[in-house]
């Protein structure tokens, strides 16, 4: 499949894509709340500056897009236009990823990944965040 935008154009529109703030990561927060948990956001005092933090709990939450960390679902395909290209970095950004959860683990927090695709169905989320936060009390 070729690109239909220009190297110019796609640039423009991936660097518009913010690391902060993204719409599944407003979900999670949103979700979190409604539960009744109090978070801080984006704590740079820890390895890989997790989105949610619960620092009562220990907890440190990523919510990761599909794509940008190769999650492997249908949203997370890599493109098939410039493997050479995509393949290193997502693989790259796939080993960081484990590395900041091994240090968190390290640091005694415990790391959790919620999925962009995740955030689709909200029951489940729901489900499984109560879960894994009512084991880390």
């Amino acid at each position: 499949m070729v690109d239909n935008r220009s190297i110019e154009s796609r640039s423009a529109l991936m660097s518009r894509i913010g690391p902060k703030n993204t719409a599944p990561e407003v979900i999670v927060r949103r979700l979190l709340h409604r539960l009744g948990y109090r978070f801080r956001l984006h704590r740079k005092d820890l390895p890989g500056t997790p989105d949610i933090a619960l620092s009562g709990r220990k907890v440190a939450i990523q919510v990761h897009g599909c794509f940008w960390h190769a999650h492997g679902c249908k949203i997370g395909q890599p493109p098939k236009s410039r493997p050479e290209y995509w393949l290193p970095k997502l693989a790259a950004n796939r080993a960081r990823d484990a590395a900041k959860s091994a240090e968190l683990l390290a640091l005694g927090w415990r790391p959790i990944t919620v999925w962009q695709c995740e955030t689709r169905d909200l029951q489940n989320l729901e489900h499984r965040l109560s879960c894994e936060l009512s084991e880390s009390s």
